[in-house]
């Protein structure tokens, strides 16, 4: 057994972590909680018929490798892009978007109360304030947040960062926001749109940031298996609880979607350092990646914005829509690196 799974890991550390080590702690907890009913028979007697941590092991291997495999679909689930009805899902994302304007009004409310304190406040100024003050939300949490200071003010400003900067970006779930937000900070900065061109990023970056975007999101994938498998060990504890009842099965129905939900809110929180780890790989690794395209960067960050903008169409859509443009001269090829100069000939670049 060991060898078997020693062939399909291969090195594949994030497999490992992320799939199936919470594979093999929920059929563990399968085990336990089913045992001694018709489904399965007592601990005791599994443990006295057989290698049942081979069994185990296997089962967890097969379970996890299943998860992996569809992790799309259930990443999407969780973020509300898969399985939910229409009406729900706008209903969800409406009511992120007043969450994140929330955050921001009272974070300028906290900055326009110390503004007050220190005496600069301006008349204007003080017309927000005194609207802020009149917002039932926002008034509801404002002397908390005024007296919690620095820290307080960093809590916030950390769980607006979550959400994505663009409110069209907003989606449906806490989760969603969170990952969408790593997703949406290429094109933000630069309009380098990394959901095109994440394998030539990932493939330009430099050994030790690739490592750290699958370190970070591996975590993530963690809290994710764990919760998709405690909610199958509840489902699977519920249909016993009618058919065979016992306190145990009842508290597992109970208590794991509870825990399920833990690790749901962990999952969010640990997509920080894969947000920052994307940044990192975003903010260093489009120099090398414009040098194997063959081009250079601009001088201004607006003309690099122009250029990833069009690099992204150039992919993204096909070349005649790309021609179709209004503007005279692509800036893809203003910044395409001039051919080695011929000896004695001075080589110009038109800009």
């Amino acid at each position: 057994m060991s060898e078997i799974v020693k062939g399909v890991l291969g090195g594949g550390w994030a497999l490992l972590v992320g799939w199936i080590a919470p594979a093999a702690v929920n059929v563990v907890l399968a085990f336990w909680v089913l045992s001694g009913t018709h489904w399965l028979p007592g601990i005791g007697r599994l443990l006295g018929e057989g290698d049942i941590a081979g069994a185990t092991l296997g089962v967890a291997v097969l379970v996890g490798l299943l998860l992996a495999a569809v992790q799309t679909p259930l990443y999407r689930i969780l973020e509300g892009y898969l399985g939910w009805p229409h009406g729900v899902a706008n209903g969800a994302r409406e009511r992120m978007r007043q969450r994140k304007l929330l955050l921001a009004d009272r974070i300028a409310a906290v900055e326009l109360v110390d503004r007050e304190r220190a005496g600069d406040l301006d008349t204007d100024g003080a017309t927000a304030l005194a609207a802020m003050r009149a917002h039932r939300r926002v008034r509801r949490h404002l002397d908390r947040d005024a007296a919690g200071g620095a820290v307080r003010r960093g809590l916030l400003h950390e769980r607006l960062r979550r959400f994505p900067v663009d409110d069209s970006q907003v989606v449906a779930t806490r989760l969603g926001n969170a990952i969408r937000r790593l997703e949406e900070y290429g094109y933000d900065r630069y309009r380098l749109d990394t959901q095109i061109f994440w394998y030539e990023l990932t493939a330009v970056a430099d050994e030790r940031t690739t490592k750290q975007v699958e370190q970070a999101r591996t975590t993530v994938d963690f809290f994710v298996a764990l919760l998709y498998g405690h909610l199958a060990v509840a489902g699977v504890a519920l249909v016993g609880a009618f058919v065979h009842p016992g306190a145990l099965l009842w508290a597992a129905v109970v208590g794991l979607p509870l825990l399920a939900y833990c690790w749901y809110r962990l999952a969010v929180v640990t997509t920080d350092e894969w947000a920052a780890a994307v940044r990192a790989m975003v903010n260093v690794g489009r120099v090398p990646f414009a040098e194997k395209l063959g081009l250079t960067l601009p001088a201004t960050l607006e003309e690099e914005r122009t250029m990833w903008a069009r690099q992204s169409r150039l992919v993204r859509l096909p070349y005649r829509d790309f021609s179709a443009d209004d503007q005279p001269e692509p800036v893809i090829d203003a910044a395409r690196d001039a051919p080695a100069p011929a000896p004695g000939r001075p080589v110009t670049r038109s800009r």
